[in-house]
């Protein structure tokens, strides 16, 4: 990779086309969410020509890429994914200043994508595997090769808050099952994507995998191009709608990873002891509470309500808000201006409807002053119409909800329009198996919940308006493939059967 281009408000990076790197005339100039008025570097912005060209390149390399075997794949994946930690602290940095999260989460985001992708390249055996159909006595005499094929060219389009972590989830297994990809970060906040991404790629043969920034209205080749197989996207619900709006003009296939409204049940033998309390802590703040399978509701049995508002508020009053890059920091800022002015709008609603809305830790002055900051809060015991419990909160804020009976709390959970995760806290096995299987949603933890607790090796996706597709272990690789039947038919027995 060429050194990072300085420019005078930071660093600046470049698409990545079929193996060069090319700079633009215009380019992305990326805010410092912590920081009003500072820029944190540039990112190069790709017109619809430099799409079409990615396209291309990716297009041209797919036919000799998908001819190899996967096991041949994974070695050259190995190969390229080699020494991509030397740069992680840099990495880290670069994404706690565009993103605003604390420096070790974003230190964590780069490491899941090493782990996501060796993880992926370990199911390099399986791939290619196929399965054949024996001839059926007294029927056609026909044996069936049942195996699978690549599509083609992938996009892949990942959000602001975890980047590089996500893309793990998606582009090794994308390029294992044989198909050449296209990285599209977020417009927000490109910088560090962009540079993992293209110390990759590096690596690879030149066009198996091309990195696009640029503004969204330059980006409709990246899903509509007759070259474009499958679009891979994680988002807003409302994103997700828009990619498969425009995907479907030219029947493009989606996977859609998006929000959630993830509800967390506390029965009533739950532990709510030290360790257990900071997961959930942990599972509602993490990113100022920017991911999309944090816990968004808590419901707890009545008899518990005041031990966890008790046992979440301590941990809420030891919240430190500043600069993501600053020691002793605990929650950075909201990435947009616009999700902090949401955000701000529904507590506000929940204070007007008589609410009891508790609010933590003290705004961040000088320099920070007037950045996207908002002390974290509860919403205990609201009613069930506000906004701060009907729609993803996407920032530090959760409603604490009261049931009295397991029904009520199952029922109550499952009353919203999302269904990606959610999780059951309780000291009994059973129980946990019983209303775990009862939730609507794609994924369960038990005792725990959040991000960094999910088993990388698991198929991971949503129902309802969380979306639909499963990425992670073999699911996620098949995701990138398609079946392909071959039939032989014996002539032999065939003559028989007529006579």
């Amino acid at each position: 990779m060429t050194e990072d281009v300085l420019t005078a408000n930071g660093m600046r990076t470049g698409l990545y086309i079929g193996g060069e790197e090319r700079f633009t005339q215009s380019s992305l100039s990326i805010a410092d969410p912590g920081k009003p008025g500072a820029i944190v570097g540039e990112a190069a912005s790709a017109t619809e020509d430099d799409v079409a060209d990615a396209v291309r390149a990716a297009h041209s390399a797919y036919p000799e890429w998908s001819r190899l075997k996967a096991t041949e794949r994974a070695q050259r994946m190995s190969e390229a994914i080699e020494g991509i930690a030397d740069e992680r602290d840099n990495d880290a940095a670069i994404l706690s200043q565009e993103n605003g999260k604390v420096r070790m989460e974003s230190w964590v985001d780069a490491l899941v994508f090493e782990i996501r992708w060796n993880l992926a390249v370990m199911l390099a055996e399986e791939v290619d595997t196929s399965k054949t159909l024996p001839v059926i006595p007294g029927a056609i005499p026909v044996s069936t090769e049942v195996a699978y094929q690549s599509l083609g060219v992938v996009t892949v389009i990942v959000p602001f808050n975890w980047p590089i972590a996500i893309l793990g989830a998606a582009l090794p297994h994308a390029l294992l099952a044989g198909n050449t990809v296209i990285v599209k970060p977020p417009p927000s906040a490109p910088l560090a994507t962009a540079r993992v991404v293209q110390r990759v790629a590096e690596k690879l043969p030149p066009g198996v995998l091309n990195v696009i920034t640029g503004r969204d209205e330059n980006m409709t080749g990246l899903i509509q191009s007759p070259e474009i197989a499958k679009v891979c996207f994680t988002g807003s619900v409302n994103g997700g709608k828009k990619i498969m709006e425009m995907a479907s003009k030219s029947l493009t296939r989606v996977t859609l990873e998006l929000g959630g409204n993830d509800a967390a049940v506390f029965l009533d033998d739950a532990i709510l002891d030290d360790t257990h309390l900071d997961r959930l802590y942990a599972a509602v703040y993490d990113t100022t509470g920017q991911i999309c399978m944090n816990a968004k509701r808590i419901f707890v049995h009545r008899s518990r309500l005041e031990e966890l508002t008790a046992g979440l508020s301590s941990r809420l009053e030891k919240a430190v808000l500043g600069y993501g890059l600053d020691e002793g920091t605990t929650m950075g800022p909201l990435h947009q201006p616009a999700q902090k002015a949401f955000v701000e709008e529904i507590i506000a609603e929940a204070k007007a409807a008589g609410a009891d809305v508790r609010e933590f830790g003290e705004l961040p002055g000088g320099e920070l002053a007037g950045g996207n900051f908002l002390r974290p809060a509860i919403v205990v015991d609201p009613p069930l119409d506000l906004r701060v419990v009907t729609q993803e909160q996407f920032g530090p804020v959760i409603p604490i909800i009261p049931f009295d009976t397991e029904a009520e709390a199952v029922r109550l959970a499952n009353d919203t329009w999302g269904g990606l995760c959610g999780s059951v806290w309780t000291a009994d096995a059973d129980s946990a198996h019983r209303v775990g299987s009862k939730l609507e949603c794609g994924y369960v933890w038990v005792n725990d919940h959040g991000a960094t607790r999910l088993d990388l090796r698991a198929p991971f996706g949503g129902v309802k308006q969380s979306g639909f597709g499963r990425e992670q272990g073999i699911q996620g690789i098949r995701a990138f493939q398609d079946t392909r039947s071959i039939a032989t038919i014996d002539p032999d027995a065939l003559a028989a059967m007529a006579h």
